[in-house]
C-alpha cells in the first residue's frame, strides 16, 4: 500500500494519473478461515483488526453490494462516549480513543472534528437527567461539564435561548472530545488498510445461506457468487441482523427500524458544536462543505426501507426550525435514512451465537457509527483468542437470559 501525503497529492493535482485503486475488488475463493458478512464499518474494522493485531488475513469481507453503502454511508457521523453505564462508557471511550488515532493508523484522513457535543435540557426535569448523566460520565471518567443557558447561547449563538422560546432552555452538558468524522473516509479507510494486508473485499456477492455441517457448526455460506466455505463467519449487518439469524436457525431479540437524517443547502458557518435537544430528540450539526446536518428520532413502525416517511421528516424540520430559527428558508438537498437494529436494552450485542463457529456483532441501535472501532477491535480479538474482550463480555447474547441488561436508553433519556 503506498502512503498517502501532502507531496503525493501535490504530484497528482499538477498532472499526474497514476492514482492506483485504493483496495483490491476481490473475487471469492472457495474457502476462507473467517468470512465476514457486511462490508460496513463494523466489518471492514473486523477483518483489518484480525490481520493488523493478531495475524489472521486469510479473511473475506462480503458485501451484497457496495463498500460502506449501508448505516456507515447512511448517518449524522457523530463520534462520543458520554455514556450512562460503565459497561457502556468503556466501549465508547475505547472506540473515541481508537477514532483519535484512526487517520494516522489507517494513513487516510477520516477527517475527526472533535467540536464538542453538547445535550440541551429543556425543563427541570430534564435538567435533573443532565445534571446525574454527566455526573456518571465524569464518574466513568469521561469528559463532561455542565453548561449554563448563557454558556450555551455562547457556544451557538443561533440556538433560540430566549426567555420566549417554544423549547425553554434550561442548561445542558458538553462533552468536548465528541464530535464528528467523515463517514465514508472511515468506511474507504479501513478497507484500504485490510486489502493492503492480503484481505479479499468481495462487493457485489449477497449472502443467501448459513451452512452448517452435522455435528451444528458453522461450514460457510452460500453467496449469489457461489458457494464459500469457512471456519469461522461473522454476521455484520446491522438492521438486517435478524434476516441471517433466521438463515442460521436462531432468533434475535432485535427490530429493525428507519432512521433519517437530511442535510441543508451549503452556508457559511453557523454552528461550531453537535447540538441534541432532550425535548424533541432533534439534533443539528454543520458539515465540512456547510451543510446543516439534522436528524431525530425512528420512524415508528418496523421496515427495512432506506427512506423513512414525510411525517418523521416533517417532525424534525419543524423542530428545528422551531429552536434555530435562522434555518427556517433554508432549501433541503437531500434526505436518506438506515436501517438500525434495535435492542430492548438499547446496547450492542458483541460475540458467539447458538451456533458454534458464528459470531454476531448487532444491536447498535442509532449509535454504529461511534462505535466502529471497538466494534471491529473487539469481534477480531474473540474471534483470534476464543474468548471475549473484558470490555466486549457484558454485551454477549447471553445477558437476555441472565437478565444482566444495560439499559441505556432509560439511563440517558433519549427518545431513540
Amino acid at each position: 500500500m503506498s502512503s498517502y501525503s501532502a507531496w503525493g497529492l501535490l504530484r497528482h493535482g499538477l498532472g499526474a494519473r497514476d492514482w492506483a485503486p485504493a483496495w483490491r475488488d476481490a473475487t471469492p475463493r472457495k474457502r476462507y478461515k473467517v468470512v465476514v458478512i457486511g462490508g460496513g464499518g463494523h466489518g471492514l474494522a473486523t477483518a483489518y483488526y484480525l490481520a493488523k493485531n493478531h495475524g489472521i488475513r486469510d479473511v473475506a469481507v462480503l458485501e451484497k453490494a457496495w463498500i460502506g453503502g449501508g448505516n456507515t454511508g447512511r448517518n449524522t457521523t457523530i463520534v462520543r462516549s458520554n455514556y450512562y453505564y460503565p459497561e457502556s462508557a468503556a466501549l465508547y471511550e475505547m472506540s473515541l480513543k481508537l477514532y483519535e488515532g484512526l487517520s494516522r493508523d489507517l494513513n487516510y484522513n477520516i477527517m475527526l472534528s472533535q467540536r464538542g457535543i453538547v445535550t440541551v435540557a429543556h425543563s427541570r426535569h430534564e435538567l435533573e437527567v443532565v445534571q446525574r448523566w454527566a455526573g456518571a460520565i465524569r464518574a466513568n471518567g469521561i469528559d463532561s461539564d455542565l453548561l449554563t443557558p448563557a454558556e450555551i447561547a455562547r457556544l451557538a449563538p443561533i440556538f433560540d435561548t430566549s426567555p420566549q422560546a417554544r423549547y425553554p432552555v434550561w442548561g445542558g452538558f458538553i462533552q468536548r472530545r465528541g464530535g464528528t468524522a467523515r463517514h465514508d473516509a472511515v468506511a474507504w479507510g479501513y478497507a484500504r488498510a485490510a486489502s493492503a494486508l492480503g484481505v479479499d473485499i468481495v462487493q457485489n456477492c449477497e449472502v443467501n445461506a448459513i451452512r452448517r455441517g452435522a455435528d451444528g457448526r458453522v461450514t460457510g455460506v452460500g453467496t449469489t457468487r457461489g458457494e464459500i466455505e469457512a471456519d469461522c463467519v461473522v454476521m455484520s449487518v446491522a438492521g438486517h441482523s435478524t434476516v441471517l439469524a433466521d438463515m442460521a436457525g436462531f432468533r434475535l431479540p432485535v427490530t429493525s427500524y428507519a432512521l433519517q437524517a437530511m442535510v441543508s443547502e451549503p452556508v457559511k458557518p453557523l454552528l461550531d458544536v453537535v447540538i441534541l435537544s432532550l425535548a424533541t430528540g432533534v439534533y443539528v450539526s454543520q458539515s465540512d462543505k456547510g451543510e446543516m446536518v439534522l436528524g431525530g428520532a425512528l420512524d415508528l413502525y418496523n421496515s427495512y426501507g432506506q427512506r423513512g416517511n414525510l411525517p418523521t421528516a416533517v417532525n424534525v424540520a419543524g423542530a428545528a426550525v422551531e429552536q434555530y430559527p435562522a434555518l427556517g428558508r433554508l432549501r433541503m438537498l437531500r434526505q436518506w435514512a438506515g436501517i438500525v437494529d434495535v435492542v430492548q436494552d438499547s446496547s450492542p450485542i458483541l460475540g458467539e451465537t447458538p451456533v458454534p463457529g458464528l459470531f454476531i456483532n448487532c444491536g447498535w441501535g442509532t449509535g454504529g457509527f461511534k462505535a466502529i472501532p471497538a466494534g471491529g477491535w473487539l469481534m477480531a480479538h474473540h474471534i483470534a483468542t476464543g474468548s471475549p474482550h473484558a470490555v466486549a463480555a457484558p454485551f454477549s447474547l447471553r445477558r437476555f437470559t441472565t437478565g444482566a441488561l444495560i439499559d441505556e436508553a432509560a439511563a440517558a433519556g433519549i427518545a431513540h
